[in-house]
Parts: C-alpha cells; sequence; structure tokens
C-alpha cells in the first residue's frame, strides 16, 4: 500500500486556509467600512468636557440668547467662532464674577489669554466648511448642530460623514428657512405640507440656493 504525500490533517488545513484567505480580503475591507460609520469613528454624541462648566439650556433655551452673542462670525465667516473671554463680563454680576465657576475666565481675562475651549465637531483637514456660505442661504443652525438649547454640555449631534453632507447638499430646500430664524432653535416650519414646501420652494429662489455636489465644493 503506498504512503499518502500528505497527512489527514492536510486537507481541512488547506480547506481553512483558502477559506481564510478568500474571507480576509472581503471582510477587513467590509468592517472597516462599517466602523468608520460608527460613532467612534464619526464623533457623532461626542461631548468633550469644557474647560468651563458652561450650560446651552440655561443660556441658549432659557434666556434664548442668541447664538450669534458668542459665535458672532457664522454669519460673516468660515468659522462660527469661539466666544472672547470679555463677552462673559456683562452678562453677569460680581457674585458670579468673582465665584469658583469663573475662575477660568478671571485667569483668562488677567493673561490676556484665550480659554482652552474644545472643539465639538471635528472635520479632517481635507474638508472646508464655511458656516457663512450656509447660513447666508437660509440653513439653521440647528440642522447640523442639533439643538443646543437642550444641552447641558455639547455633544456633536450629526455624524459628518460625506453621505450625510451630500445628502443635505442633493435636498437643500428640506431645511431651509428665512435668515431671520437660522439661529432660532424653535422655529418650525407651516403645519400644511403644501405651505411648507411652498415656503422653501420660495426660499430657494430668494436666496438662490443650489445642489453643489462637485468635489471642489468641499474638498480644495
Amino acid at each position: 500500500m503506498a504512503t499518502p504525500t500528505f497527512p489527514r490533517w492536510a486537507t481541512p488545513v488547506a480547506r481553512i486556509s483558502l477559506a481564510v484567505l478568500l474571507f480576509v480580503p472581503v471582510a477587513v475591507p467590509g468592517l472597516m467600512m462599517a466602523w468608520v460609520r460608527t460613532g467612534w469613528s464619526t464623533g457623532e454624541g461626542r461631548a468633550p468636557v469644557q474647560p468651563v462648566d458652561f450650560d446651552h439650556r440655561l443660556h441658549a433655551g432659557d434666556f434664548r440668547i442668541d447664538c450669534r452673542y458668542c459665535h458672532a462670525t457664522a454669519e460673516t465667516g468660515a468659522s462660527a467662532g469661539v466666544p472672547p473671554s470679555e463677552i462673559c463680563v456683562p452678562c453677569h454680576d460680581s457674585a458670579w464674577l468673582n465665584g469658583p465657576k469663573f475662575a477660568q475666565v478671571r485667569r483668562s481675562l488677567a493673561t490676556d489669554r484665550p480659554i482652552p475651549w474644545r472643539r465639538v465637531n471635528l472635520l479632517p483637514d481635507f474638508v472646508y466648511f464655511d458656516h457663512a456660505a450656509h447660513t447666508r442661504h437660509g440653513i439653521g443652525c440647528v440642522s447640523c448642530h442639533g439643538r443646543v438649547d437642550r444641552m447641558a454640555r455639547v455633544a456633536q449631534a450629526a455624524p459628518l460623514t460625506m453621505g450625510w453632507c451630500l445628502d443635505c447638499h442633493q435636498h437643500p430646500q428640506r431645511h431651509l428657512r428665512p435668515r431671520r430664524e437660522v439661529t432660532n432653535m424653535r422655529w418650525q416650519p407651516p403645519a400644511s405640507a403644501a405651505e411648507a414646501a411652498a415656503l422653501r420652494r420660495e426660499l430657494a429662489r430668494r436666496y438662490h440656493v443650489e445642489s453643489p455636489t462637485s468635489c471642489v465644493t468641499c474638498h480644495r
């Protein structure tokens, strides 16, 4: 009887090896594509601890302070801007200004150094986003940032993926509102679907809203 060329265990090992070789090239890219869409990768839901305990529910919610009071360049520049320390002073009396929660603000004013706010919405360096281009065309803050007036600590409310951005660029009318309402977190379109659609068509015409989907729109 002839001696077998390979041992008995060689056949199942070969089959398993072939299965792995076929599975890995498909599974690894698939897992990577799934991972980049999770909150761990996109940052959706991430709420970094800030150096000053600033409660947006109180300021933007109860007191209804306009977003532009702190983020002054949201309508004029690419960046919405972070509030300078001086802007906190007029709103508070001496008891608040001398209290423990204002220690970081006092330090910033004394040293003439800005408060080290931590960025909430992170975009890759190769992505260009212009706040003014959106607010001038009637895109409200809530469309990207969510109901900030309900957040004690601001969190990233959207995935900010390319697919998410493209969906808005392809159907911008769904997010349009009058320019005077861009910072109004409570604004709602007319209850009637027909009236809401008519309003958005009119706003798109008035604000010359287009649907830019070219790569150079966001990648320059």
